[in-house]
């Protein structure tokens, strides 16, 4: 959770929901406000808390079914003040706490790098035997990026140096460097931008050999800025609002997701609509892992 101006803890759902315990909730969402590296835009510091707030605007019933009757834990968002070393190791800290309470983590941020101190979480548990699916506009595939190797820009390197497969949606931009790895990795996998737009793509099959934990990552930038302006980087040519809803449905149904993230969300002032999006695209998903991993109560 985080502090709002009052001194008065933010939670998800607050107008509709109990802080559940740790302990007793199925999703346990974790602000991260960490931003040090973004580049062109910024904001995404202050994502955590715009969901936050928005998500006081959703309603417990989601379309389909109530996520939040399996019960939602909001955490004390995670100090990101420091190096990013040690803001690495805090978000890793802060979600093994999750993990050990047998919860699922679903955590806001932040710049994309928050996503490498989530997976370090998993691996400090034991979970090794997992793959990341990732939706955004970037590769996120470089050694470095200008001289820093924890750089937004490289956090799916280091998740690939972990011998993680990683399986790519929606990419249409990335560098000559990123191209490369892409190719000579064979546990990188990808279907790009240029094919699941004009082909309405609304579901993907992940190869034999993917594993059956998934780690479910979204860039913001991942969808089309006509749907998020909001974001530091916006690209073109990228997925719909139900495209990506259904590309991750796609997934749930025929693996086992273990977490998910949203990232590189950055508010715009006096434009809310984008701030219920990110809240609701956090709810919705929530709602297809309650309805496609045998959870409804």
């Amino acid at each position: 959770m985080m502090i709002d101006k009052q001194g008065q803890p933010t939670i998800f759902l607050a107008s509709e929901i109990e802080q559940c315990p740790l302990a007793e909730a199925a999703f346990a969402v974790l602000p991260v406000p960490y931003e040090k590296t973004v580049s062109y835009g910024s904001g995404t510091a202050r994502g955590p808390e715009a969901i936050l707030v928005a998500s006081e605007q959703l309603e417990t019933w989601d379309g389909h079914s109530n996520p939040s009757s399996l019960g939602i834990h909001t955490c004390m968002a995670v100090d990101c003040s420091g190096q990013a070393e040690d803001v690495i190791e805090s978000i890793a800290m802060a979600v093994k706490q999750i993990l050990d309470a047998g919860s699922m983590p679903v955590v806001l941020g932040g710049e994309h790098t928050v996503t490498y101190g989530v997976i370090k979480a998993y691996l400090d548990a034991g979970v090794t035997d997992f793959g990341v699916v990732q939706i955004d506009a970037h590769a996120d595939l470089r050694d470095a990026y200008e001289g820093d190797p924890l750089s937004h820009a490289s956090v799916m390197k280091r998740i690939v140096d972990e011998g993680i497969p990683l399986y790519q949606l929606g990419i249409r931009a990335y560098c000559g460097e990123e191209k490369a790895i892409r190719e000579s990795n064979p546990h990188i996998y990808y279907q790009d931008a240029d094919e699941l737009v004009p082909q309405a793509i609304q579901s993907i099959q992940l190869p034999d050999a993917f594993p059956e934990k998934v780690f479910f990552t979204v860039d913001i930038d991942g969808l089309d800025p006509s749907v998020f302006p909001s974001t530091g980087t916006p690209v073109p040519g990228g997925l719909g609002w139900y495209q990506t809803l259904n590309l991750f449905e796609s997934v749930a149904r025929h693996r086992q997701i273990i977490g998910f993230d949203i990232m590189e969300f950055s508010p715009l002032q006096n434009l809310h609509a984008y701030d219920f999006a990110a809240a609701l695209l956090s709810y919705k998903m929530m709602g297809i892992v309650q309805r496609t991993s045998n959870m409804m109560s």
